[in-house]
């Protein structure tokens, strides 16, 4: 549900991106805090941020529609790192998305970071998941949670799309029509997130339950006991972005179907000046662009290679983006403290 440069105007753009800043800037402050646990939650910032990352590049075929979609993973990352500290991951992940693979565009990433990360930490996970499972964690619950989360997130975010669409005016995607295709087909996407979500916090809550909420809270977290957990999300996040990846669906992804359903082409052009500017920013700045290689005569590589570049490369520079601001919001906590003191 990444959203192309070419589906909102620049004044709708700048709102977003404003929207998106300030709830990160809020982030950082209830972060700093300690309300997330943060300082004992770096390193699970960093590979929990790696794997969703990996995950977002696996395209599942919806069957009986000729459309595909992935997970957003901003329930699972909630879930785990609380929903501030979960917010300030997706917003690293859409970055490198968006700077190194092109993957959504910068005057939309404001936009995509408040669709996919907005409405499932701060929507879906406190006010669906947490609700059913709070006091009476068990595989029913985190199921039913997972799933109703997922979904009530991703229709949210599916119809943010088509409200900022609409509001840019961009009348060759009416709202009725294009709103029409654009909730069902997230629905499906919503009800298999879902499903791979409680199946990765079913396997943690078996493994280690402290990593999840549990009757409203969280027990203390020492970083030496979780090396091992670190390191299983971390290998699977390599093995998920730099193998299983090769297997993802060819099919287009829920909003490009959707908008090809729409108007008959899964492109919307969009030629103001501000779109070339940040167009020719991201041509010059992502070096895998689409998650492989830039096309050279001269050379011809294999293209799972670069997926598999694409893969470990992105979990990798999210991991380390995620940890650092994890790190930065520590080091500003402590010296708050210093100065209050």
């Amino acid at each position: 549900m990444h959203m192309a440069d070419a589906l909102i105007s620049a004044a709708t753009g700048g709102v977003m991106w404003a929207a998106s800043a300030g709830t990160a800037s809020y982030s950082v402050r209830k972060v700093q805090t300690g309300l997330d646990e943060s300082e004992n939650k770096i390193p699970l910032m960093g590979v929990t941020g790696a794997f969703v990352f990996a995950a977002q590049m696996i395209n599942f075929t919806i069957p009986g529609t000729g459309s595909s979609g992935h997970i957003g993973g901003g329930l699972l990352l909630a879930v785990m790192l609380g929903p501030h500290a979960g917010f300030l991951t997706m917003i690293s992940i859409l970055a490198i998305q968006a700077l190194f693979f092109a993957d959504g565009g910068l005057l939309a990433l404001g936009c995509n970071i408040f669709n996919m990360g907005f409405f499932t930490c701060f929507v879906a996970y406190p006010l669906v998941y947490r609700k059913i499972t709070r006091g009476r964690l068990s595989k029913k619950t985190i199921l039913a949670g997972s799933v109703l989360a997922a979904v009530v997130g991703l229709q949210l975010g599916s119809l943010a799309v088509v409200l900022e669409t609409v509001l840019s005016g961009k009348t060759e995607l009416p709202f009725s029509t294009f709103l029409l295709m654009m909730q069902p087909i997230h629905l499906a996407i919503g009800v298999i997130e879902g499903l791979v979500t409680a199946s990765a916090l079913t396997f943690l809550w078996n493994a280690r339950p402290e990593l999840l909420e549990i009757d409203g809270s969280r027990k203390e977290i020492i970083n030496s006991s979780n090396k091992r957990i670190i390191a299983f999300i971390l290998c699977a996040a390599l093995i998920v972005g730099g193998a299983v990846s090769w297997y993802a669906s060819d099919n287009p992804d829920g909003l490009e179907w959707s908008i090809e359903k729409t108007i008959g082409s899964s492109e919307v052009e969009g030629s103001s000046i501000i779109h070339e500017f940040f167009g020719n920013i991201q041509d010059r700045i992502s070096f895998l662009p689409d998650y492989s290689f830039k096309s050279d005569a001269k050379t011809q590589t294999p293209e799972n290679l670069g997926t598999s570049v694409s893969g470990i490369a992105g979990s990798i520079l999210t991991l380390a983006l995620a940890a650092m601001v994890g790190a930065v919001s520590k080091k500003h906590r402590r010296n708050n403290k210093k100065i209050k003191e």
